[in-house]
């Protein structure tokens, strides 16, 4: 079954590839919700700090949710709102057709909902004989066109106005312009006698709201105003997860939305409704409020600690603006009905393991879903829960098997040198390797040094230049120890110039690929044994210094999550830091301007932004006179870490995919060269720029020791 997953997969990865007009589509409007997102932050009083207050409501709705479930139904109820409780979908799908069938009803017009599309209720209407109609321009296009969704926010991005011109021509019988105010008269055209003789509305609801028995429901269009209030039986299919104590958290989660998904604050329409007041005398009969409260799962998640922080999710569709892979390949590969990063705990919660395991394997592991969830949400730990659930049943692709055996194959490789070093430039060596390893022929790997760092460290033994003012440990990882020791050892006179006590105690590689595949075993056996080596020396005083990003990421973010925060964990993290942060802070301000008239373009690696985003390297390196421009397009450059080495379109390819518009970027902006401190993102830069991409170190070592 994992074999024909996996080649379903990366069927659709290369289809996706090879259609770059959906792709740009796709990117651009992911761009344009990051763009607005980041502007929207600037005049935000407080910046990106309402996270903080959104997390903990959440977090405090979720502890609290039976009480204010049973609150909410109390207050609705009190309202003349009629209350169903369904433990699933069938359940919730059963109540609304008993209730098509009490009123006779012939038309449901729906407003865009989530939550009916979990619960797939389209069809078991339509199989009734009921009309069921998209009334969100976004959602009809996608069903005239029989598909899902392919964003939460903009459901149909990939689709031309020429596409929509002829669905809208097939549905409405006549001739369609293809121009944008035609398509949407059009679609006004369509709809209107739509919504004027609908007998049962149907929305979702953003947010209900406890202390009052209200529901928010948040469009751009107000066909959701139109839904729920011309008809006389308005429906609401909402999760459980969904309710709030109070109208002022509902005001938050109503300003986090909008916000986080297209940079607005607020949506156009905002309706908060509380029941319906009744119609005039000589109405047919009475209006009609129904709530449906739909569990589905979510009272397992909640009780799940590995999955149940994704009941905090507000629908924002800001993990899937920011996620690569999916920038590339949309909704339909990436996702069942939620789609992107969130989706990949949530399909596993409400929809099953297998159908999660079906695009779980698109998460590269960046991060940078969590850094924009406006809920802080840990995406990425609970996608790697949903990988190690799903390895416990079929075993990791060898491919997968080969990037958790990294720092084995670079030992090898140092130990093998300068051997190992001719086999990896040698195409049927190559060739070999791939169909045995996973690991793509194409991809130019760095070379293997023979005399690792930590070997040369100890036959050195370096001693301060100058009287001890820190004490620091070297935390190395595995490019600095077995490919390119000269940085280790350059990084490590660096310190020692500033006056730095250097020690290297043991330690082994951060183990992030363990976490990024989804091995949370062996994530925390390594995460355990660098913690008890490394917390002596931070309760001693010392300062942890890593040169690679990925490395001073697991140290300070990864470590403590695995660990359950313990103490130690704690302290190994506070004590940590990026090696150009702790040399702005130790080597004097005014020093020879060594790099004056050099121009360099900047690229911060992924993990990095939850650090620092490079602000140090950068300034750093202006410190020592050069000119650098900070390039970027607002997501990852495609490499994932150990993700761009594997063979084929799961990998390789989709890398590729994923870079080129940041390598166009860096290619037109007329630098000497790029800059980055991570050695992975270095080697897919390379690739994808032809460019030089060095290290700040060996900038600077180039101008000291020429030659």
């Amino acid at each position: 079954m994992a074999d024909a997953r996996n080649a379903r997969l990366k069927e659709q990865i290369t289809e996706a590839i090879m259609h770059p007009q959906a792709r740009d589509s796709l990117y651009a409007c992911m761009v344009r919700g990051r763009t607005a997102r980041a502007e929207a932050l600037l005049e935000l009083p407080g910046g990106a700090a309402f996270r903080e207050r959104v997390k903990d409501v959440k977090a405090a709705c979720l502890e609290n949710q039976d009480a204010l479930l049973e609150r909410f139904v109390s207050n609705l109820e009190k309202r003349g709102t009629k209350v169903f409780l369904a433990e699933d979908a069938a359940a919730a799908i059963d109540y609304v057709l008993e209730v098509a069938r009490e009123r006779g009803a012939k038309t449901v017009s729906k407003s865009k909902s989530l939550t009916t599309e979990e619960i797939e209720i389209n069809e078991p209407l339509e199989k009734a004989g009921l009309r069921v109609v998209e009334t969100d321009l976004g959602e009809l296009i996608i069903q005239m066109a029989g598909e899902k969704p392919y964003h939460l926010v903009f459901p149909s991005v990939h689709k031309t106005a020429q596409d929509v011109a002829e669905l809208f021509e097939k549905e409405m019988g006549r001739p369609i312009s293809s121009k944008i105010d035609e398509l949407t008269a059009a679609a006004r055209g369509y709809l209107r006698p739509i919504f004027l003789n609908t007998d049962i509305g149907m929305t979702g609801a953003n947010v209900g709201i406890a202390e009052t028995g209200g529901i928010v429901i948040e469009t751009n269009e107000g066909n959701g105003r139109l839904v729920t209030s011309i008809g006389d039986c308005h429906i609401c299919v909402m999760g459980s997860e969904k309710i709030v104590d109070t109208i002022e958290e509902a005001l938050l989660m109503v300003m986090a939305h909008p916000v986080s998904a297209t940079g607005q604050c607020p949506t156009t329409y905002v309706t908060w409704m509380h029941g319906r007041s009744p119609l005039g005398e000589g109405a047919a009969r009475p209006r009609e409020s129904h709530v449906i409260i739909l569990d589905n799962g979510r009272t397992k998640m909640r009780e799940d600690p590995a999955l149940k922080e994704a009941l905090a999710c507000i629908r924002c569709g800001a993990c899937m603006n920011i996620c690569p892979t999916y920038g590339v390949v949309g909704g339909h590969t990436f996702g069942h009905i939620y789609p992107g990063p969130i989706g990949i705990p949530w399909t596993a919660a409400v929809h099953g393991l297998d159908r999660a395991a079906d695009f779980a394997p698109l998460c590269i592991s960046c991060g940078l879903c969590k850094e924009i969830c406006p809920a802080d949400i840990d995406i990425p730990l609970m996608i790697a829960e949903v990988k190690q659930r799903v390895h416990e049943i079929e075993a990791p692709t060898r491919a997968e098997k080969t990037m958790m055996a990294a720092d084995r194959f670079a030992a090898l490789g140092s130990a093998t040198a300068p051997v190992s070093n001719w086999l990896l430039r040698n195409r049927p060596f190559r060739a070999l390797l791939e169909h045995v390893t996973g690991l793509d022929r194409r991809r130019t790997l760095p070379r293997f040094a023979r005399r690792t760092f930590a070997r040369q460290f100890q036959i050195a033994r370096p001693t301060p230049k100058q009287p001890v003012r820190h004490k620091v440990v070297f935390f190395y990882d595995v490019y600095a120890n077995y490919n390119a020791p000269h940085l280790g050892m350059a990084a490590v006179e660096r310190l020692e110039a500033a006056g730095c006590e250097v020690v290297v105690p043991k330690q082994k590689p951060s183990g992030y690929p363990f976490f990024a595949y989804g091995d949370l075993k062996r994530a925390r056996k390594v995460a355990e044994f660098n913690v008890r080596s490394l917390a002596p020396f931070a309760r001693d005083g010392f300062t942890i210094v890593s040169p690679e990003p990925t490395a001073a990421y697991a140290l300070t973010k990864t470590y403590p999550r695995l660990l359950d925060h313990s103490e130690e964990a704690a302290l190994v993290a506070s004590s940590t830091r990026e090696l150009f942060a702790f040399l702005l802070e130790i080597e004097p301000e005014n020093g020879p301007k060594i790099l004056a008239g050099r121009r360099f373009g900047l690229h911060c690696s992924c993990h990095q932004r939850a650090l620092g985003s490079a602000s140090e390297a950068l300034r750093w390196l202006e410190g020592q006179g050069a000119e650098v421009v900070r390039i970027e397009n607002g997501t990852c450059c495609g490499m994932g870490g150990t993700f761009g080495l594997k063979a084929g379109p799961l990998g390789y390819d989709l890398a590729l995919a994923v870079g080129e518009p940041l390598f166009k970027l860096f290619r037109d902006a007329g630098v000497e060269a790029i800059v980055t401190e991570s050695s992975v993102c270095a080697i897919q830069l390379a690739e994808g720029t032809e460019l030089r991409v060095l290290h700040p170190l060996e900038i600077v070592s180039e101008v000291e020791r020429p030659g």
